[in-house]
């Protein structure tokens, strides 16, 4: 009897004695997801997201935020199981979709893993800041913040050119705060860089340990937060729509960019060639983390919201500890929470650096960078050249670049990444019927088109300056393709052959 499978072609780019070494199991991959997806979505993003676009509201957008990531997350871990390397969603596109389409799909996601990096590394440094406040230690406000802000975005932002429109508006749409560098965002993410050089199986301890610490924060937020909750703070649950903000546009901008507090758990997936058991533990790994994760925002942001009023929390960097400070009896755990959330959101900063740097390894060993970014270091087994070069980057954005910009920046890329994966998985179903599938989505036809859908519907709610920035993005991207990766690329090494 005939049938399909996926099949990997001979590697000529990265010799064998320096492959990247099996040692990860499905309670590292869960807490990568975990230490992935818990970080500046409810440490940061939360707090404003209520304030500037859904109000109490801000539910109902974790709930289509959640539906949009759990139809992603079936076809990503079928794509998973089938294609157990590194490269996440570029890779499927590349056995599914040919060449370009995983260029383009492999440009999108360095908007999530290293701009995601240096968004979280901004959000680290509200939460650094305050904790060294509590120690009588002050930085200067010229080197703990971000020099760029974008016009029209709170706090009030400083025109360089006015009543620019349009096209124009796009290219004057920065203004100056004062500010020098956000220096601790820089230093935490050269440092996180410098341990991802060490090796894989050190970081994923570390990463387990910073994990543990945030969950054991989030629960005891929740723990000491539920006998506080002042139900009138719910009221109105959806307010009134006033400019795009609030009402249900206001809901569906606030699931777009609170979509940003569920990316990660697709960085399972990018962890498969360093996993011992991929197709079992891969799925395991995306579901499991992706579930947790879900269970903790819903309840952690009926506590927040009952702590504090919605509109108090606006251009707030530090949502928890500010919703918490604001009951007496709570004061004490307000430096706890510091605490868990400077080495949370560090986890956070971790995973994205380490997906970036493994899907550079992916497309240079495919010919679509230099081989630099495929070389692997004879000792560490890890791709440290890629690593350096992807912390430098990442380190230099955030210095500059406000959070608010970087988050809708990050949520249009990666949605983006997971239409094109929810399409995949149909295209290989077309394909290969009959293909070895150790983990099936189920009820494809429904779940694919859902998660097109959904994540489709994010996109389009986000504001148009952000898809200008994609725009410019894409422009970029497609220039390098044609002048380096269209000549250097290799054919898919995963291909859909028959077997007997």
């Amino acid at each position: 009897m005939s049938g399909t499978a996926i099949s990997e072609q001979p590697d000529p780019v990265v010799a064998e004695e320096h492959e990247l070494k099996r040692t990860l199991g499905p309670v590292h991959l869960t807490m990568i997801g975990i230490g992935a997806i818990i970080g500046a979505g409810i440490f940061v993003i939360t707090g404003q997201v209520a304030a500037d676009y859904a109000g109490p509201a801000v539910l109902i957008s974790f709930v289509i935020a959640a539906f949009g990531c759990l139809f992603a997350g079936l076809c990503y871990a079928e794509f998973a199981s089938m294609i157990p390397v590194s490269g996440s969603a570029y890779t499927y596109a590349y056995a599914t979709m040919g060449r370009f389409m995983a260029w383009f799909i492999g440009w999108n996601l360095v908007l999530e893993y290293l701009v995601s990096s240096s968004t979280v590394a901004v959000g680290w440094s509200g939460y650094f800041t305050e904790l060294m406040q509590i120690l009588h230690i002050n930085f200067p406000a010229s080197l703990t913040n971000a020099p760029l802000c974008v016009i029209g975005d709170p706090p009030p932002c400083p025109h360089i050119v006015d009543n620019a429109t349009g096209l124009m508006g796009f290219i004057y749409q920065f203004g100056y705060t004062g500010a020098i560098i956000n220096l601790p965002a820089v230093l935490l993410t050269l440092l996180l860089t410098a341990v991802l050089v060490v090796g894989v199986r050190e970081s994923a301890n570390t990463n387990a340990i910073m994990v543990g610490i945030k969950v054991v924060v989030v629960l005891l937020v929740i723990a000491f937060g539920l006998g506080h909750i002042d139900w009138h703070n719910f009221t109105p649950f959806i307010p009134a729509e006033t400019g795009g903000r609030y009402g249900w546009p206001g809901i569906m901008t606030g699931s777009a960019i609170i979509f940003f507090a569920y990316i990660g758990f697709d960085s399972v997936s990018v962890a498969a060639q360093e996993t011992k058991n991929p197709q079992r533990d891969l799925p395991i790994g995306i579901l499991l983390s992706l579930t947790i994760c879900t269970a903790l925002y819903i309840v952690i942001s009926v506590v927040l919201l009952g702590m504090a009023y919605y509109s108090t929390m606006s251009n707030i960097p530090n949502p928890v500890s500010f919703a918490v400070g604001k009951i007496p009896s709570l004061k004490w755990l307000v430096p706890v929470i510091d605490v868990g959330a400077s080495v949370g959101l560090a986890s956070t900063i971790f995973v994205g650096l380490y997906g970036q740097s493994r899907i550079f390894y992916s497309m240079s060993r495919d010919g679509f960078l230099p081989k630099m970014f495929a070389a692997v270091h004879p000792r560490f087994h890890t791709p440290h050249r890629g690593t350096i070069i992807t912390g430098i980057v990442a380190a230099a954005i955030a210095a500059v670049f406000p959070i608010n910009l970087l988050g809708q920046l990050v949520s249009i890329g990666t949605l983006l990444a997971f239409v094109i994966v929810c399409f995949g998985i149909m295209v290989l179903r077309v394909q290969a019927p009959r293909a070895k599938r150790p983990f099936r989505t189920p009820f494809v036809w429904v779940v694919a088109p859902l998660g097109i859908a959904i994540c489709g519907y994010m996109m389009k709610s986000l504001p148009i300056d952000t898809w200008w920035r994609l725009g410019l993005w894409t422009i970029i991207g497609i220039v390098i393709y044609f002048v380096y990766g269209v000549w250097h690329a290799a054919p898919s090494k995963w291909k859909v052959t028959n077997e007997s």
